[in-house]
């Protein structure tokens, strides 16, 4: 089971994200099973299209996910997902 991880800054969308600990087997399947639990968390995830939007990255322990339009990345079990909203400014 993979556990998913949040950024603070996704609370203030979404006031009762806590981390939470899912049996899915890709990047996909987790943000399908996280937006069951909170629906609509996926359109500020993904774009129109389904792909990792450029203002968000995604991370398995300590590494950017791959595949930021299909999400296949594997998850293996204990591994933990993190989901972050990147920084961009100056």
């Amino acid at each position: 089971m993979a556990i998913i991880r949040f950024t603070k800054s996704l609370k203030r969308f979404y006031p009762q994200l806590e981390s939470v600990t899912i049996e899915v087997n890709t990047v996909a399947e987790a943000l399908d099973s996280l937006d069951e639990k909170h629906p609509g968390i996926k359109n500020y995830i993904l774009d129109e299209h389904g792909h990792l939007r450029k203002h968000v990255n995604i991370f398995i322990g300590s590494d950017l996910i791959k595949d930021q339009e299909n999400l296949t990345d594997q998850l293996l079990e204990h591994d933990q997902l993190y989901i972050m909203q990147a920084l961009s400014g100056g």
